[in-house]
């Protein structure tokens, strides 16, 4: 097969959207809402394709339920008038099933996707961006990032690290060939790696600085889901070998004669016959873009109210990379609830019609008051 040739004229548009997944295709389709038509949305796989990499055992956290006749979203939406959860007849997707929700969404409102479009650099200019890629060069008066977090994998926390596996990158724990693991990483992908390995009849050790899992708190962006914990009580009632061991700080993993040694600092060591499962959580794609930011402590991305760059106008943030002081948008119900945020900025600056807020508001996807998303958000 011939390779596809560069595009050679340059593609103007109002704005770029850089990511094709949950926040890229909710966040056009409220640019969409807002009247801006000239828009694209590129991304270097397909739409959905992070979600096609989940581990196939892996399924969404927050549960879907088609509850739109009562005035409410499907926690896991991104559109007014879609339901996950009535497409797939699942409650908890998972990430292939939900990529196949996101591809007939944006079908369904022609979303103006350009797959295999790769960004190499994005360079302010006096009349907006340009954004080179791998198909040739891009103009945009506004740009987007929704790249998400998942295909950038924090790999190397510690010495040894590229000796493990990380979770984004296993396609299946059922295929993983050994009977004994460790798993480096509490949160959410640790926990959810040591179940599936234990459902299979392995022996698994997670080690972990804190204890999400029994952490006081009803926010599941710093403490385990409940469907998580409801899962990880099925596994004690079957009585199977999952160890949780929290206040580790491991330092170092090494290869052994025998397999793998993971060192703590604290003194201990565990050791297993296959590689350690990095699930140490992602470094984020807003690494990409760093230079056009002012970064906050935690190395994230400092947003204005709009979420826009406090260094480089025109920037917009959107999806699980956005924080506003202590608020963490990690899932997708909480995210997209800064969609119209975006949309109405741009809408305002372009000097067009913002779009009707009252229609965000009772579906629960516009929010102008972060006081409601802190610790104890129940939204």
């Amino acid at each position: 097969m011939a390779k596809s040739k560069r595009r050679e004229a340059v593609q103007q548009f109002d704005v770029a959207v850089i990511g094709a997944g949950a926040a890229g295709i909710g966040v056009a389709i409220a640019l969409q809402d807002a009247d801006i038509e000239n828009t694209v949305v590129i991304d270097r796989h397909e739409v959905g394709s992070s979600f096609e990499a989940w581990p196939r055992e892996t399924k969404f956290l927050s549960p879907s339920f088609p509850t739109n006749s009562i005035g409410m979203l499907d926690l896991n939406s991104i559109a007014i008038g879609t339901s996950p959860a009535h497409t797939l007849d699942r409650e908890h997707p998972t990430g292939r099933e939900y990529a196949s929700y996101l591809r007939g969404v944006a079908e369904h409102f022609a979303v103006p996707v350009q797959p295999g479009t790769n960004v190499i650099s994005i360079q302010p200019t006096k009349a907006g961006f340009r954004i080179d890629t791998n198909e040739g060069e891009m103009l945009a008066q506004f740009v987007i990032w929704a790249a998400g977090e998942f295909r950038y994998p924090n790999h190397c926390p510690f010495p040894g690290a590229e000796l493990c596996r990380h979770t984004s990158t296993i396609s299946s724990f059922r295929e993983l060939p050994d009977s004994e693991f460790i798993v480096i990483g509490g949160y959410e992908s640790g926990i959810d790696a040591a179940m599936h390995l234990g459902f299979h009849q392995k022996k698994v050790t997670v080690l972990s600085r804190g204890a999400s899992w029994d952490l006081d708190s009803s926010d599941p962006s710093v403490s385990l889901s409940t469907y998580t914990k409801e899962r990880l009580a099925t596994i004690r009632r079957l009585d199977r070998e999952v160890h949780l061991i929290s206040d580790v700080d491991v330092c170092q993993v090494i290869q052994t004669p025998e397999g793998y040694e993971v060192r703590s600092r604290q003194g201990a060591a565990w050791r297993s016959p296959g590689p350690p499962i990095l699930a140490t959580g992602f470094l984020g794609s807003h690494q990409m873009v760093a230079g056009l930011c002012e970064m906050r402590e935690d190395d994230y991305p400092l947003l204005t109210s709009n979420d826009e760059s406090t260094k480089t106008p025109g920037l917009f943030f959107a999806g699980p990379l956005v924080r506003h002081d202590s608020h963490i948008f990690c899932f997708i119900y909480k995210f997209r609830q800064r969609f119209a945020v975006v949309a109405k900025a741009i809408a305002t600056r372009m000097g067009l019609s913002a779009p009707d807020l009252e229609h965000y508001r009772k579906w629960g996807m516009y929010l102008d008051d972060l006081s409601c998303c802190g610790e104890e958000c129940v939204c």
